[in-house]
């Protein structure tokens, strides 16, 4: 049995599956909800996720009746970039900054005119956003110098939860990618921005490829969740690298779109993809020898569950789905632009904003709601768009998160990519991808590839219905930024 623990941003999961893939318990804990002292703020306690863990496994082991000592590997994933700043003793120093925290702006600003754009990109294979890492270390430096002065280690969320585990202090290829502090292409710390940025090599933990074994469940860690001390804990990935290993996206052509709180388009390469405009992520994967590109619309989902808390807070998703299934493809003219937390792709703009743009007296509610759905995917086809651009193929593409699980949302995809999709068997996430990196490193399978092969089924292929209406539609949309831009500047 390989237990994956996913440290998300609104809780943490743990699964159990067993060597074909069979999912033999599950269970998650809810995180404390998201701090914002100010606008575009966004904290989260470290403790908070160590403690959501320990509820976690311990459920997940509760329900299987298995003992500690039947888990053969533990792996690891969850929400990217968050900045965990820890003492020389490993005591937290301040809360975590988390990905969607937008204040870095100008520490991204003085980064670049430090080291320069195209630089930047050629040592990291990104540019400098709010989302990354190093940018939030630097905002501390600048506002916080005297917690700033006592850092001595950095760490990611999940890497942070492996420390309680472990005692040990590691990071993975694809975690790293996301830090702006790898050398993507050569798969190392970058001495380079790391000197130019003041951060002290030391503080970064040693890394390692997703499916190598890099800790082992220290007797602390054992005693606060019920694992056997001694048991092999793999390097895992970030949520769309462990993702993207859960629906076996690890060929070039092979393609996801997946729907959470914000929503990725993930390709995998072969070789480190630099897009010279900085528009998308090129990282690490979490298959050692392996490159990926994503684009991330930071209001995916949320798009939704900000419309359904602020418009229908009666309404379950559910409903929500069945009203936009009354309203016709394309919303009859009716868009939404999803930029409710700025953009990443392909606008790098965290002062975007989100609109309705069309609204008629002959809109309902079902198409506002339909209109939610279709903007989200719209903005998802941006990132498709940019594949096209710098000819990477695509093949195949797979749906995870919530978009892939109401039939209307997996449908308005299809239409709006144009091509069809396929649905998974069982599409469990970044929890099944990390079990499935560290059953391969203790040699259940010889690969990350035969990992895949061995547990993941398609079990439904969607095909386009309604493509005319939505390259229409489409069309329209991509006028909507530079049109809001122009409204803002």
């Amino acid at each position: 049995m390989f237990l994956g623990v996913d440290v998300g941003t609104g809780g943490t999961r743990a699964i159990l599956i067993d060597r074909d893939g069979k999912i033999i318990a599950s269970c998650s804990a809810e995180h404390s909800p998201i701090h914002s002292e100010h606008i575009g703020w966004a904290e989260q306690d470290p403790q908070d996720w160590w403690r959501a863990t320990r509820e976690a496994i311990a459920g997940a082991m509760a329900q299987s009746e298995l003992a500690g000592a039947e888990i053969e590997a533990v792996g690891l994933t969850g929400q990217m970039h968050g900045c965990v700043m820890l003492d020389a003793a490993g005591e937290v120093l301040r809360p975590a900054l988390i990905w969607c925290d937008q204040r870095t702006q100008p520490q991204c600003d003085w980064l670049t005119e430090k080291i320069g754009f195209e630089r930047l990109i050629e040592l990291t294979a990104n540019p400098a956003l709010p989302n990354f890492t190093l940018t939030k270390l630097l905002w501390v430096r600048d506002h916080q110098p005297e917690i700033f002065a006592r850092i001595a280690h950095v760490l990611c969320p999940k890497d942070y939860v492996r420390y309680r585990l472990t005692g040990e202090f590691a990071m993975d290829m694809q975690e790293a990618s996301g830090t702006l502090l790898l050398d993507v292409a050569h798969r190392r710390w970058s001495t380079e921005v790391a000197e130019a940025a003041g951060i002290p090599l030391p503080w970064l933990p040693r890394l390692f490829e997703g499916p190598e074994i890099c800790a082992r469940i220290s007797d602390a860690g054992a005693g606060a969740t019920g694992l056997a001390a001694g048991t092999p804990v793999a390097a895992g990935a970030g949520d769309q690298g462990a993702g993207a290993v859960g629906m076996g996206i690890l060929t070039p052509g092979s393609v996801s779109a997946t729907i959470g709180t914000s929503g990725v388009v993930f390709a995998a390469t072969d070789a480190p993809t630099k897009d010279r405009l900085g528009r998308l992520h090129t990282f690490c994967h979490a298959a050692p020898g392996r490159w990926h590109v994503m684009g991330v619309t930071n209001g995916a989902g949320l798009s939704l569950r900000y419309f359904r808390d602020t418009f229908a807070t009666a309404s379950s998703y559910d409903a929500l789905s069945a009203l936009a299934a009354q309203a016709p493809a394309g919303s009859d003219g009716l868009l939404w632009a999803p930029y409710l937390f700025g953009e990443r792709t392909p606008h790098l703009d965290p002062e975007a904003r989100a609109a309705f743009i069309g609204i008629t007296a002959s809109h309902t509610q079902a198409h506002f709601v339909r209109a939610v759905l279709e903007g989200v995917a719209m903005s998802l086809r941006d990132t498709f768009t940019l594949f096209h651009e710098l000819h990477i193929p695509v093949d195949s593409i797979r749906l995870g998160g919530g978009g892939a699980r109401g039939p209307l949302w997996r449908q308005i995809q299809a239409d709006v990519y144009g091509q069809p999709v396929e649905l998974l068997e069982a599409e469990e996430g970044g929890a099944f991808g990390a079990a499935l990196l560290a059953g391969t490193g203790v040699n259940a399978w010889p690969s990350v590839e035969a990992a895949c092969a061995a547990t993941i089924r398609v079990a439904q292929t969607i095909a386009p219905q309604s493509a005319a209406a939505m390259n229409e539609a489409y069309r329209r949309y991509r006028k909507i930024y530079p049109a809001l831009k122009s409204i803002a500047s």
